[in-house]
């Protein structure tokens, strides 16, 4: 049984992005799309449904899914979509509905916004405690956002698809996270943006240009024999791999701009220990204003 792509909604601008981003991978991927409000306001009893306060923001929450899936419906005839509403916590529900999930995907409103009912707090936490990839996606994120702009500009859809990045640390595992950017890239047919961050120990106190210049030597080296099994692996697809000098924190998000698409890693947690993206993964996900993939590893 094919795994679906999850979306959650929440009737956010966020969440519309999300599930259109959703549809769109869905198709790629030749997967069934899966929307999901989650909504503790949901009656669980008959006789609940005829309260006032109920039925009316119950009947806005049905217009809300059953509108969404009429307009994905339409906008994409060609994909298998389904919908469903479940009396729950978002967060937990979410979880759940992960498990089962090739990719989950909802909205985020990235630095400084105010948490929501799938945003915020809630998108964050769904994303650092998920087993599967989460997908985090802004408000105003199209079609036109994934393609490169025409010779005058211009958004479009007719032009190439624009790369997917993805964050790369030599020091640990990152096949998961190499698996999922190798395979994303070569369903788009797109070209593969591979960043690294490398600097100067501290340890090695003020460097002269020859320590730096070996000190990125050594990095280039360490990306490229990290990707050597990954090109041989995926063939068709290019890579293109790009050092910077600098925190990762500090110069990745910058490096990534202009991607359609940026995946990075998050490090599994034990349960009593809790989720934490760490420094890197955070920046980029509230600082990236493209469509983040969080992929769990060990």
């Amino acid at each position: 049984m094919l795994r679906p792509v999850v979306a959650g909604l929440d009737g956010s601008r966020e969440s519309l992005a999300a599930a259109h981003w959703a549809a769109r991978e869905a198709l790629r991927r030749g997967l069934p799309l899966r929307l999901v409000h989650a909504w503790e306001g949901l009656p669980d009893t008959a006789q609940g449904a005829d309260l006032p306060e109920i039925r009316v923001p119950q009947s806005r929450a049905r217009r809300m899914l059953r509108d969404t899936v009429d307009q994905l419906t339409a906008s994409y005839p060609r994909l298998e979509l389904s919908g469903e509403q479940v009396r729950r916590q978002p967060g937990p529900a979410l979880l759940d509905e992960a498990q089962n999930a090739e990719l989950l995907v909802i909205g985020s409103q990235g630095l400084g916004a105010v948490g929501g009912f799938v945003l915020g707090s809630v998108a964050m936490a769904t994303a650092l405690h998920a087993e599967r990839p989460v997908v985090l996606v802004r408000a105003g994120e199209t079609a036109q956002s994934e393609h490169l702009p025409d010779a005058f500009g211009r958004p479009t859809t007719l032009t190439a698809l624009r790369d997917v990045a993805v964050a790369v640390d030599t020091d640990g595992p990152c096949d998961d996270v190499l698996d999922f950017a190798f395979r994303t890239a070569e369903l788009r047919r797109a070209p593969l943006r591979v960043v690294h961050a490398w600097h100067v120990p501290l340890s090695h106190g003020l460097p002269d240009a020859r320590t730096r210049g070996s000190l990125r030597q050594e990095a280039e080296r360490e990306v490229t024999a990290l990707l050597e099994p990954w090109r041989r692996k995926f063939p068709a697809v290019y890579v293109a791999e790009t050092l910077h000098e600098g925190r990762p924190a500090h110069v990745l998000p910058r490096a990534v701009s202009g991607s359609a698409l940026l995946v990075v890693g998050r490090r599994r947690r034990h349960p009593g220990v809790g989720a934490h993206a760490g420094p890197v993964a955070h920046a980029l996900v509230h600082h990236v204003t493209r469509p983040v993939v969080l992929v769990p590893h060990d």
